[in-house]
């Protein structure tokens, strides 16, 4: 059952979007299973959806009212991902956007779906109804905290952040909360992130500092390898600080750096929360002569199993972590001018064991729970940077039991 972190929502409130909570009973009563979240008249908005060709129903809805409208409503639901169930999903989907649409008074295409929890089972609708009436009347720009915990599934805690920016002697709010803990690759991951600011931004220029912010975050983890099928991702912008930011500014280069760091945290967190996680692992590989050539040996160490149920043993077993690098599948791979490093301790020097590593500093390292394996191929100047977790007992059960 998710726990609620400590976190001070009463800095999170954005001028122009309000959020509504209710039990639904999805797929657990008593349980907060979905959100609908209100935005503001002229609010603008952004959204990056999964790469996975299999995606679902309310992504597919979504992508498809986001090219008709600005959206007024999100609604959000728990515990029943409507993926895989062909034309009644799709069709259910809209019907969702159609009652919230005949509670809300707007049009049907003014409200995104999104769906997360089990694939393959078609959505309870005869629950959908009464959960969004109360949803609707509880809606808040205080309810922040109860959002964060109504898109869980099999998160443990809340993810939320916010910042505040000031431009021209005034504040610029940025908060958002997101889900996600297994099932997690980037492009996207099992994930659902909704961010807003109440800064003034064109569309466009929006979807841009979204992409970027995504390129750098939510596609730099990795759980499992695994990507789901509803993942998305949310930024809106209500305009209501007055204060506009435009495309090349200096202004939108402060928000874009606040925004980036919102998501980087929201990334780390679903990792923090992997699935039985009990470390958080993050691959910093420099010296490559290309950006896939350091994706690539950053996700061959990231989804080793050997790599990450070594860490969970907090196990100094680094030839696993060179053997990783190795078939990795770099072209001309020179052994001699690879180093790695294990938080400050050299493992690795020149393709060989460091002359001055022990077992002991290794394991010094290997047990604390956030750590950072450097790894420098020396062959040019591109580098990346991706977050992962160890393999515990805990994955497996927690899968195993799934729908259980």
């Amino acid at each position: 059952m998710a726990t609620e972190k400590n976190i001070e929502y009463d800095k999170f409130p954005v001028a122009g979007i309000r959020l509504g909570v209710a039990c639904a009973g999805i797929k657990k009563e008593n349980h907060k299973d979905l959100v609908l979240i209100e935005l503001a008249d002229g609010t603008q908005t952004a959204a990056v959806f999964t790469q996975n060709a299999f995606c679902a129903a309310p992504v597919s809805i979504s992508k498809n009212h986001l090219l008709e409208s600005n959206p007024k409503y999100l609604l959000v639901n728990t515990g029943n991902a409507n993926a895989g169930t062909g034309e009644q999903g799709l069709a259910d989907s809209l019907a969702c956007c159609e009652l919230v649409a005949s509670v809300t008074e707007t049009k049907a295409s003014e409200v995104l779906p999104f769906s997360t929890g089990v694939i393959g089972e078609y959505l309870p609708m005869d629950k959908f109804l009464p959960a969004i009436k109360i949803a609707y009347e509880n809606l808040s720009g205080d309810n922040w905290e109860n959002a964060a915990n109504g898109i869980l599934t099999t998160d443990t805690i809340a993810k939320a952040f916010t910042r505040s920016v000031t431009i021209h002697n005034k504040n610029i709010t940025i908060s958002g909360i997101a889900k996600g803990s297994g099932m997690i690759r980037p492009d996207m991951a099992t994930m659902l992130a909704y961010i807003a600011t109440d800064a003034k931004i064109d569309k466009p220029v929006l979807q841009n500092c979204l992409l970027e912010a995504v390129n750098h975050s939510f596609n730099r983890i990795t759980v499992d390898g695994d990507t789901s099928t509803n993942d998305s991702a949310i930024l809106m912008a209500s305009g209501q600080s007055c204060i506009e930011l435009k495309q090349n500014s200096d202004e939108l280069i402060i928000f874009q750096k606040a925004l980036t760091d919102i998501c980087e945290e929201l990334a780390k967190e679903m990792i923090r929360d992997g699935e039985g996680a009990t470390k958080l692992i993050t691959l910093s590989v420099t010296g490559c002569s290309s950006e896939k050539e350091a994706k690539d040996v950053a996700y061959t160490v990231a989804h080793s199993p050997l790599v990450k149920t070594a860490f969970f043993a907090c196990d100094p077993n680094w030839g696993r972590i060179l053997a990783a690098v190795g078939r990795a599948g770099v072209s001309d791979f020179d052994l001699s001018k690879v180093n790695i490093a294990l938080d400050d301790v050299t493992i690795v020097c020149n393709g060989g064991k460091a002359s001055d590593y022990t077992e002991e500093r290794g394991q010094t390292v290997m047990d604390k729970s956030d750590i950072t394996i450097h790894i420098d191929l020396g062959r040019g100047d591109k580098e990346i940077k991706v977050w992962t977790c160890d393999f515990s007992y805990d994955y497996v059960r927690i899968n195993a039991e799934y729908r259980t």
